[in-house]
């Protein structure tokens, strides 16, 4: 059964309604997926810094954006 020239008109507005929903749901979810990497990172550090001599705690917002990125590469790869 061949579809009408309006049918598939309504059709077509579909998919492109739903690849726009699909691909902004994509950046959202790599967008949370970020943050979970960045707060894990966080809270690592900090949790390894405790074993350390008080002087020698710090905790860089360099060192966690690395490891985040460490943690991000390995769960993507």
């Amino acid at each position: 059964m061949a579809l009408t020239p309006e049918q598939q008109a309504q059709v077509d507005i579909q998919i492109a309604v739903e690849t726009v929903r699909a691909a902004n749901q994509a950046v959202s979810e790599s967008r949370r997926e970020k943050l979970e990497a960045v707060r894990l990172a966080k809270e690592t550090l900090i949790e390894n810094a405790r074993s350390k001599p008080t002087d020698s705690r710090e905790v860089s917002a360099t060192d966690i954006t690395t490891f985040a990125a460490t943690l991000t590469a390995y769960i993507g790869g």
